[in-house]
């Protein structure tokens, strides 16, 4: 595998992730932002958080593998949320649970969560974007 992932010495650790991945792959994989839209382009999980970023995730994973890649060569996920407050963090945290065990995914990169004021369309209430590192 490419990417390590650490909780280095001194910082918190995450339950949510590591805070630091160390990549040695060669190629390089930059992962466009994915929303909720499933593959005929309809809107995933209208309102709900939660459905939404696991059809983020499912959407980010189904990219990762049209590259040869899965989610153990992610080495960054950013995650937009729209209007984000700390109340809603359960609902992230329910979503990246969801995804993550009908994907069967062990890893928890780095992530960065950054509230905005709006996506690029009205409804979408989260968008995934990820960087991976492949060494195949």
């Amino acid at each position: 595998m490419s990417i390590t992932l650490i909780n280095p010495v001194g910082l918190p650790e995450v339950a949510s992730h590591h805070q630091m991945s160390v990549a040695t792959g060669s190629r390089l994989i930059f992962l466009a932002g994915q929303v909720a839209w499933n593959a005929d382009g309809d809107l995933v999980g209208r309102g709900d958080l939660a459905s939404q970023v696991e059809q983020c995730y499912l959407n980010v994973s189904a990219a990762l593998a049209e590259a040869g890649a899965t989610f153990d060569d992610v080495a960054k996920l950013t995650v937009y949320l729209v209007d984000w407050t700390p109340e809603k963090m359960p609902l992230l945290a329910e979503g990246i649970a969801s995804a993550t065990a009908k994907l069967g995914i062990t890893t928890t990169p780095p992530l960065t969560g950054l509230g905005v004021a709006a996506l690029a369309e009205a409804g979408l209430l989260v968008e995934v974007e990820a960087i991976a590192v492949v060494d195949r």
